[in-house]
C-alpha cells in the first residue's frame, strides 16, 4: 500500500522497498470539462547538480529530448489524450538509480502547461493532480503525492523531487507552483530556453 505524502513530506524510498533500482514517477491530471479548449499538459524532468542546477541542456528531459545521454532517466512521451496507464497516469518519467550519475543530487519532476497565456488555462482549472512513485521492478506502488492546492494562476508546477542524501535516494512532495511556461522553468534551472 502506498504512503500518502503531503506538500512539504519527505521519505527516504529505501525504507518503503529496500532493494528499490528502478522508478517509475507517474504524473497525472484531469481538466476540468467545461474550460471549453484541450488541454495539453507536459511532464518533464530535471536532473540537477549540487547547486540546484542543471549542468548542460541534456539534463533536461522532455517531449523534445525523451533520455538522458546516459540513459538514467527517460520519458516515455507526450500524452495528448489522457490516461494511458493503470494508475490513471498521464506521462511517466522512469528513473534506473544506481545509473543515475554521481554529479546528480537530485531529479526535479515539474509538469506545465502548454500554450497556457494563449489559452487562459492554469492548473485551478484542473482535478485530480498527482504524482506516484512505483516500484518498477515488483509494481508497487510505493509513494503517492495528492495535490489539494488552489493553482488558480500557475501554468507550471514542480511536483516532486528524487533526492540524493547520505548514500539513499529520498522522495519530497514539492507542490510548488509558478506563473511561468516551460521555457521559464528551463531559465530558472540555468539553462537557455
Amino acid at each position: 500500500m502506498a504512503i500518502n505524502l503531503s506538500k512539504g513530506q519527505k521519505i527516504d524510498l529505501r525504507k518503503v522497498a529496500s532493494s528499490l533500482r528502478h522508478l517509475e514517477i507517474g504524473l497525472g491530471w484531469n481538466p476540468n470539462p467545461n474550460n471549453g479548449s484541450d488541454f495539453d499538459p507536459d511532464a518533464s524532468a530535471f536532473m540537477l547538480g549540487a547547486n540546484g542546477k542543471c549542468v548542460n541542456e541534456n539534463d533536461f528531459i522532455f517531449y523534445n529530448n525523451l533520455s538522458s545521454i546516459d540513459g538514467s532517466v527517460q520519458h516515455t512521451g507526450d500524452d495528448r489524450t489522457g490516461g494511458t496507464s493503470e494508475d490513471g497516469s498521464d506521462e511517466i518519467i522512469k528513473v534506473n538509480l544506481p545509473e543515475v550519475s554521481a554529479n546528480y543530487s537530485q531529479i526535479d519532476f515539474v509538469v506545465t502547461i502548454h500554450d497556457a497565456a494563449a489559452r487562459k488555462q492554469n492548473f485551478g482549472q484542473m482535478t485530480g493532480i498527482f504524482m506516484n512513485v512505483v516500484d518498477k521492478d515488483t509494481g508497487e506502488e510505493l509513494v503517492r503525492y495528492d495535490m489539494d492546492e488552489d493553482f488558480s494562476l500557475e501554468t507550471s508546477v514542480i511536483f516532486g523531487s528524487v533526492i540524493r542524501e547520505k548514500g539513499t535516494w529520498n522522495f519530497k512532495a514539492v507542490g510548488q507552483g509558478f506563473e511561468k511556461d516551460l521555457a521559464g522553468l528551463v531559465r530558472q534551472y540555468g539553462l537557455d530556453a
